[in-house]
C-alpha cells in the first residue's frame, strides 16, 4: 500500500463497535469519567468530618465542593477552546493526572485555607475531560457505534462519583479523611495512566483558529433565544436544589436520632443508581409524550420527594431521596437533550453554558443552602429547595406555555 494510500485510509477509520482500538477507547474513557468525578465529589461526604475536625459551619465546609464546581464550570468553555487548538487527547490526559496530584494534596492541606486553594485549582484542571471527552467521542466513534460508548462513558461519570463517595466514607471510619483522599488519588492516578495509554490517538480532528471574538460572538447568540435561557436557568436551579439536599442529608442522618457512621452516609449515594435509570426511561417517555410534559412530571416528582423528607422515619426520609433524585435526573437529561436539539447555531457553546448553569447553580445552591440548615435545620432545607422548585415551575410555565403560544415549533 502507497503512503497515500495508508493516508487515506487513516483519514477514513473510524473506531467502530468490535474492534479492539475501540473497545480500549471506550474502557479508557470510563477510566477517565470515573477519575474525574471521584476526585470531584469525594469532599462531599465529608461535610460533618471537616466541621468537627476544622470547626466550621455547615456552609463552609460544603464551599470545599463549591469552589471546585464553580470554577470547573467557568473553565469549561475555556478549556473547549483550547482543545480546537491543540488536541484533545494530550490536553484531557494533563488534566487527569494534574487533577490527580490535586487530590493527593488534598490529603496534604495543612488548613482549611489551603484546602480551598487546592481544590479551586483542581476544578480548573478537572474541566479538561468533560469539555472535550464527548467532542473527542463524536469525531473518532463510528456513528453507529457512537451510543455504546457515550453511554459507556456517562456511566463512568455516575460510578465514579459514587465511588468517591462511598470509598472516601468507608476508609475515613476505618483510618481518616486524609488516608481516604490519599488512597483515591492513587487510584486515580492509576486510571489517568491507563487513559493515556490505551486511548487511540485523535485521527479526525482538525485544529480550529477560531479567534476568541468569534467564539464570544457564538455564546452571545444563545441568549438571543429565550427558550435556551429557560433551559440553562432550569438547569441551574434543579442541580442547585438537588446537591443540597445531598450537601446537608449527611449532616441530618449524623445527628440524633439517627447517628448513622461515615460509611453508611458514603454508602447512601447509591441512591444515584436511580438517576442512572430514570435517565434512559424519561428519554424514552419524552420521545412517546413530549419533552413538556415529561419535564413537568419531574417537577412535581421531585416537589412530592422533597416534602416526604420531612418524616422522622429514616425508611420515609431514603424513599424521599430516591424519588428527588429519580425525577432529577429525569429533568436533567430532558432539559439538556432539549438544549441540544433547540440549538441551532453554536450547538457546543449551547451545551458549555447549560453546562455552565448547571454547575454555577450546584456551587451556589449548594453553599447557601448551609445558611437555611443553621437557621432551621431539614426544614430550612426543604423549604429551600421547594423554592427553587417553584421557581423552576414558572420558568417551565414560560418555556412550555407562554413562548409556544408566540412560536409553536418551540415544543420541537
Amino acid at each position: 500500500m502507497s503512503a497515500s494510500a495508508r493516508s487515506s485510509h487513516q483519514q477514513d477509520h473510524y473506531l467502530s463497535r468490535g474492534s479492539a482500538e475501540y473497545k480500549r477507547g471506550s474502557l479508557a474513557l470510563f477510566a477517565a469519567g470515573l477519575a474525574t468525578f471521584a476526585v470531584l465529589y469525594c469532599v462531599q461526604p465529608l461535610f460533618p468530618v471537616f466541621t468537627k475536625t476544622m470547626n466550621l459551619t455547615p456552609a463552609a465546609a460544603s464551599i470545599t465542593l463549591s469552589v471546585s464546581t464553580i470554577l470547573l464550570a467557568i473553565s469549561l468553555p475555556i478549556a473547549g477552546f483550547i482543545s480546537d487548538r491543540v488536541g484533545r487527547k494530550s490536553l484531557m490526559s494533563i488534566s487527569l493526572v494534574i487533577s490527580s496530584i490535586c487530590c493527593l494534596l488534598t490529603a496534604l492541606a495543612p488548613n482549611y485555607g489551603s484546602l480551598l486553594i487546592i481544590r479551586a485549582f483542581q476544578g480548573i484542571v478537572l474541566a479538561g475531560l468533560p469539555a472535550i471527552a464527548m467532542t473527542y467521542l463524536s469525531e473518532e466513534m463510528e456513528p453507529k457505534s457512537l451510543g455504546f460508548a457515550m453511554g459507556l462513558y456517562i456511566s463512568g461519570n455516575t460510578v465514579g462519583g459514587l465511588f468517591g463517595r462511598i470509598s472516601v466514607g468507608t476508609i475515613t471510619d476505618l483510618s481518616s479523611w486524609r488516608w481516604a483522599i490519599g488512597v483515591l488519588a492513587m487510584i486515580s492516578l492509576i486510571a489517568s495512566i491507563y487513559f493515556w495509554r490505551h486511548l487511540p490517538a485523535s485521527r479526525h480532528f482538525t485544529p480550529k483558529k477560531m479567534q476568541p471574538k468569534e467564539v464570544l460572538s457564538l455564546f452571545a447568540a444563545q441568549f438571543h433565544d429565550k427558550g435556551l435561557v429557560c433551559l440553562f436557568i432550569l438547569g441551574g436551579v434543579l442541580m442547585g436544589g438537588f446537591v443540597t439536599m445531598y450537601n446537608y442529608l449527611g449532616y441530618r442522618l449524623s445527628d440524633a436520632p439517627y447517628h448513622l457512621s461515615q460509611t453508611v452516609l458514603g454508602w447512601i449515594f447509591i441512591l444515584y443508581l436511580v438517576g442512572t435509570f430514570s435517565s434512559t426511561f424519561m428519554g424514552k417517555l419524552s420521545d412517546r409524550l413530549g419533552r413538556s410534559k415529561v419535564l413537568w412530571i419531574n417537577l412535581a416528582l421531585m416537589l412530592f420527594g422533597i416534602l416526604v423528607t420531612l418524616s422522622s422515619h429514616l425508611i420515609l426520609i431514603l424513599f424521599g431521596a430516591a424519588v428527588v433524585t429519580f425525577a432529577f435526573f429525569g429533568a436533567h437529561s430532558t432539559a439538556s437533550s432539549w438544549v441540544g436539539s433547540r440549538a441551532k447555531l453554536g450547538k457546543a457553546q449551547a451545551s458549555s453554558l447549560y453546562l455552565l448553569f448547571y454547575y454555577v447553580g450546584s456551587s451556589l445552591g449548594g453553599t447557601v443552602g448551609g445558611l437555611f440548615w443553621s437557621r432551621a435545620g431539614w426544614t430550612g432545607i426543604v423549604d429551600m429547595i421547594s423554592i427553587l422548585l417553584l421557581i423552576a415551575m414558572f420558568v417551565s410555565l414560560e418555556l412550555t406555555v407562554v413562548l409556544p403560544k408566540k412560536a409553536p415549533h418551540l415544543l420541537k
